[in-house]
């Protein structure tokens, strides 16, 4: 094995010159038996090995500018002052003998037949993975162009601010183009995130793009990444690594700032940032503290201005060189967080892909006696990947609550092990206590049967389980009450690292000093997933649009009697087995978390937002931001995973997400679910003559077996009932009663 001092000699690279000067110094010493190399047939051999692989048409490294043409014009004398670049790269492990001009590895015992050989391997290796990425490097700048990427940006941004935001090519240049490009040319994996932004809605102040490490970050809002920012005057670019500030600042300038730079500090010492300014002279806006937050927390850059921009090779070699610090400084943080991680805390990586993890889960419940229709699998797990609060609503008797616990037990989650809960609703619950606990009067906290479950699940060996908790019957008492601090903290979900953090649940004015370790900071971790059953029946209340809002309500009403257990089935003979929370926990926090992956989808999917929203108006039932984000989440998860044809997927999110809001009994109701009616069918009807008697609508689409086919036939279904009961009763709304 190679000694540590050599084994990551070429983990931080800007060209190809230390691994073909190792190279040489190994080919000397087995032509000549001598440990110290002059440097004059050190560069004899160096200059060799590009004029050859030149020769055979290789694509190899290019000589330094403004010195020649190409290897074969290039001098001894050249190479013997070319090598000093690499000579200093390596100084950790090579000795430079000025007075003899010779060179030599610092440890002489590193000269014997083992090592060398190895040594020899590392070398080759890295110089063919190398001219490989240089090749294909070459390959894809011939129709893409950094320089020239930047050069509009510069050039044209202060322009397009003047210009409606919406569908700019800019824009795309910046979101789309560039990311997908830099990917390519570095040959990031799905590891890496690349995402550029030019505001959100509006022109933003400053244009950036973004590369992050996702096991470390996932937005530009905390964390370490790399970044390219613009002045505000579009005269210069700066490539920095620098720290993300949104969240620091949470606790104050002041506060803030000191971690800022302490942090700075911090990653300077551990990384060599070669070649790289580490100064606070980066200048983006003159008018705002932004631009005082970004000095603060820069550990390095490097500064282009417009005018002088070097072409594309020089601008690749600087980010690669960015890119291989920031990989070195990943993989420290990575290796201390496992070096303070028990092994019971370890993340058992996935092992099988969602769909077929998926399967399983249904043959389980299959083999354990129960049948549910159809794509509720799918439709039950992307709804909890979208977000971790699912409604099941439907008349009693339909499997509810037993499937929440099925599909809790085929993924380990079981009463037994404490990873699935279920917890009655009363309908005497008018407040939070009774979920998550209260001061009694003596002042102890009595912690409620929510809050002994997160406390469970906070603990760090089991992060990685998911959790379930099962509100039975949860609308017996009405929802905003009890479950309202619940809802609001919900809302708080943002990312700190690698994982989901939100707001505290208990406030310390509840809590005694020997409770707060306990209880205080309390946050609802993001391996707990809440699940309410619901009927809807004069003993339960309706939910409020701030319920709907941030739940997938799934309904369980129509139900075929006829289907059974298939025979001979051996229900000991298939076990369960424990799954990573990995698998459920969600990726998209906001629109930006994914937005770069999936633009076309993210458009097609807003598009037909926008034109039901315009339908919604009218009733002033109209959605926000939350229900548009989540339904892309939902519909760009769908996507990633091949579960659902895309139609029935959004089919899903209009019969889930949009239609549980409209209820009524005015003529504008139903013209509203006239024209929804006709989106959903996916072709034009005669809605003014459909306002007397809608009869034949229900006729026609209010069975399973609908007459013809249509575009979301769910829905269709579900309007065809609403606009029935509407004329048939006076009034109307998503749920049964």
């Amino acid at each position: 094995m190679l000694p540590e001092s050599l084994s990551t000699i070429f983990r931080s690279k800007q060209k190809s010159y230390k691994m073909v000067l190792i190279l040489s110094i190994i080919d000397f010493y087995e032509e000549f038996q001598s440990i110290q190399a002059p440097i004059d047939q050190l560069a004899q051999k160096f200059l060799k090995y590009y004029r050859d692989a030149s020769e055979l048409g290789n694509i190899v490294d290019s000589p330094p500018e403004q010195r020649a043409s190409g290897w074969n014009e290039f001098s001894l004398n050249q190479t013997k002052s070319l090598l000093k670049t690499p000579i200093d790269a390596l100084s950790s492990v090579l000795t430079f003998d000025p007075a003899n001009q010779t060179i030599t590895f610092s440890n002489p015992e590193w000269f014997n037949e083992e090592t060398l050989k190895e040594l020899k391997e590392y070398a080759m290796q890295e110089l063919d993975n190398y001219n490989r990425k240089l090749e294909l490097n070459r390959t894809t700048q011939s129709s893409f162009s950094l320089h020239d990427a930047l050069s509009q940006i510069m050039n044209t941004y202060l322009q397009a601010k003047t210009e409606p935001f919406a569908q700019h090519p800019l824009g795309t240049l910046v979101r789309n183009s560039i990311p997908s490009q830099l990917k390519d040319l570095l040959s990031l994996n799905e590891q890496y995130k690349v995402q550029g932004s030019v505001g959100q809605g509006n022109w933003a102040t400053i244009p950036w793009i973004a590369l992050m490490d996702k096991r470390i970050t996932q937005t530009t809002q905390q964390g370490e990444y790399i970044v390219y920012l613009f002045s505000e005057d579009m005269q210069s670019v700066y490539l920095t690594f620098i720290q993300g500030v949104t969240e620091p600042l949470k606790q104050g300038k002041l506060r803030g700032y000191e971690y800022l730079k302490q942090k700075t500090q911090e990653i300077r010492s551990l990384i060599p940032l070669d070649g790289l300014h580490k100064d606070e002279d980066i200048y983006l806006m003159e008018k705002s503290g932004l631009g005082r937050d970004y000095q603060v927390s820069t550990v390095a850059y490097i500064k282009y201005n417009r005018d002088s921009l070097p072409e594309d090779e020089v601008l690749l070699q600087d980010l690669e060189s960015l890119v291989s610090n920031y990989k070195q400084y990943v993989d420290i943080v990575l290796q201390d967080r496992a070096d303070e991680t028990t092994p019971e805390e370890e993340i058992t990586p996935v092992s099988i892909n969602v769909g077929e993890q998926l399967e399983q889960v249904k043959q389980y419940i299959h083999h354990k006696g129960f049948l549910y229709p159809d794509s509720l699998m799918e439709n039950f797990y992307l709804s909890l990947k979208t977000k971790p609060f699912v409604i099941l609503a439907g008349v009693s008797g339909t499997g509810k609550t037993k499937l929440v616990k099925l599909f809790a037990e085929a993924l380990g989650a079981t009463m037994a092990n404490g990873q699935f809960t279920l917890i009655p609703v009363r309908p005497d619950w008018s407040d939070p206590s009774d979920l998550l606990g209260y001061k009694d009067l003596s002042g102890v906290f009595r912690p409620g049967r929510l809050t002994e479950v997160l406390v469970e699940a906070s603990k760090p060996e089991n992060k990685n389980k998911p959790y379930f908790i099962c509100l039975d019957e949860m609308n017996l008492a009405r929802v905003e009450y009890y479950f309202s601090d619940l809802l609001s903290v919900m809302e708080t979900q943002e990312w700190q690292g690698s994982r989901i953090v939100t707001s505290a649940l208990i406030g310390p004015e509840s809590l005694r000093d020997e409770d707060q370790s306990l209880y205080g900071g309390l946050t609802l971790p993001d391996n707990v997933y809440v699940i309410g059953t619901v009927n809807m029946d004069e003993t339960t209340h309706p939910f409020s649009k701030k319920v709907l809002d941030r739940a997938n309500t799934i309904e369980f009403n129509y139900i075929n009697l006829e289907q059974f257990p298939s025979d001979g089935v051996e229900i000991d003979d298939f076990e369960s087995s424990s799954t990573n929370n990995a698998f459920l926990r969600s990726e998209y926090l906001q629109l930006t978390d994914m937005y770069s992956a999936y633009p076309e989808l993210v458009g097609s999917t807003t598009d037909k937002l926008v034109k039901i929203n315009n339908i919604l108006e009218e009733i002033h039932s109209h959605v926000g931001f939350r229900i548009r984000d989540s339904i892309c989440f939902y519909m760009a998860y769908n996507q990633r995973f091949e579960l659902l044809p895309e139609d029935n997927a959004f089919d899903g999110q209009l019969l889930q997400k949009i239609l549980p809001r409209i209820q009524g009994s005015s003529l504008s109701v139903k013209k509203v679910l006239l024209l929804l009616m006709q989106e959903a069918i996916g072709k034009s009807i005669s809605v003014r003559d459909l306002l007397d008697d809608a009869s034949d609508l229900y006729i026609k689409y209010g069975s399973k077996q609908q007459a013809e086919e249509v575009k979301y036939p769910q829905s269709a279904r579900k309007l065809a009932f609403m606009i029935r009961r509407l004329e048939e009763d006076g009034f109307t709304s998503y749920w049964l009663s």
